[in-house]
């Protein structure tokens, strides 16, 4: 418990103090936010705000993470290397399209294709290396299988494996850069997110398969304790960003950010094993990437539009919503679904 808290604090303090300094860093080079002219009109007062604000959270959580085991000395693992190589990963993949952003002084970055390339091999590099290193336990940060609560079904193997959590990298980490419309729409649901899984991984190492006498429903998990201290640093950082990203934001996470994000937390699931169930606990975000895939197909069917603008938080913006009030409400359903996700997780330890 001392290392999640030591990881979280370090990140926090790190984040916090921090982003004022990449806000004056980032205003001098003139990395500025570039607005598009067919989104809604209000955004046009954003343009030049400070972007690639992400890398801040990247460094600061792997700061925190590195700082709580050398202040405790306990050892770090290979699952928790593994999701903070995959969160560092999508992060660059994210830098790139920034900068490109930036240097071309255009609101698209990577094109489409080139920046999915990048996220399949950054995910499909994840997906193999979690089948590796087992530890003293023969345990590996991830076994070839779906899982809900722990594995479920019949071995996948390795390639068809890898493949799924391509798939997932890939969904997490744009329904969080889909997200990223509002002043911390995306900070703050993705510090809920973080929060359960600080507490899913805390309940696996309390009631570990290997830790003691083993009961009717232990979690044979690779180092919860360490993906718990992961989940506490990435939560941490977020938190010390927020309060320069909250509206109205002095700093944007950009790609950077958000693909880094969506890298965590789908890490995270892999590794507690709990790959099913990041499709509840992440529904805000499902429920944003599926307004756009609804958007784009109706419209490409009947050359008509579902929505006034998608992603659906940019819908609202155009009914009249105020941006606060949009982030606050969408900050509730996020919580809604995370409330159904612990609840879902937790139901098997009910008596009867």
């Amino acid at each position: 418990m001392k290392t999640i808290l030591v990881a979280a604090f370090v990140a926090l303090a790190i984040s916090l103090l921090g982003t004022p300094v990449a806000i004056r860093v980032f205003r001098r080079r003139g990395y500025g936010q570039l607005i598009r002219d067919d989104g809604p009109q209000a955004h046009q007062t954003k343009r030049g705000t400070p972007t690639m604000g992400g890398t801040v959270i990247v460094v600061a959580a792997v700061a925190g993470y590195f700082a709580a085991h050398w202040l405790t000395h306990d050892q770090t693992s290979a699952a928790g290397l593994l999701v903070l190589l995959l969160m560092t990963g999508l992060g660059l993949v994210g830098f790139v399209d920034d900068f490109i952003k930036i240097y071309k002084n255009r609101s698209l970055g990577l094109r489409s294709g080139a920046k999915l390339a990048g996220q399949i091999v950054v995910g499909a590099v994840f997906g193999y290396l979690v089948l590796r290193f087992p530890d003293r336990f023969d345990l590996t940060p991830a076994d070839p299988s779906l899982s809900l609560l722990r594995d479920i079904g019949p071995t996948l193997g390795t390639l068809p494996f890898v493949v799924w959590i391509v798939i997932m990298v890939a969904a997490a980490s744009n329904g969080v850069n889909l997200t990223d419309g509002l002043d911390g729409l995306a900070t703050g649901a993705a510090i809920l997110v973080l929060a359960a899984y600080v507490l899913i991984a805390n309940w696996q190492l309390r009631n570990d398969c290997t830790s003691g006498p083993i009961l009717a429903h232990c979690y044979a998990i690779a180092s919860p304790l360490d993906l718990a201290v992961v989940a506490a640093a990435a939560l941490g950082a977020c938190l010390g960003f927020l309060w320069w990203n909250a509206p109205p934001a002095k700093i944007f996470m950009g790609d950077t950010g958000s693909l880094a994000l969506g890298g965590v937390v789908a890490g995270l699931a892999v590794c507690t094993k709990t790959q099913l169930l990041l499709f509840v606990l992440g529904g805000l975000f499902v429920i944003i990437a599926a307004s756009v895939i609804i958007q784009v197909g109706f419209f490409k069917m009947t050359r008509r539009r579902v929505f006034r603008m998608a992603p659906l938080q940019h819908h609202f913006e155009l009914l009249g919503w105020a941006e606060t009030t949009i982030v606050i409400r969408f900050w509730l359903i996020c919580s809604l679904c995370i409330a159904l996700g612990l609840a879902i997780f937790y139901i098997e330890w009910l008596p009867g």
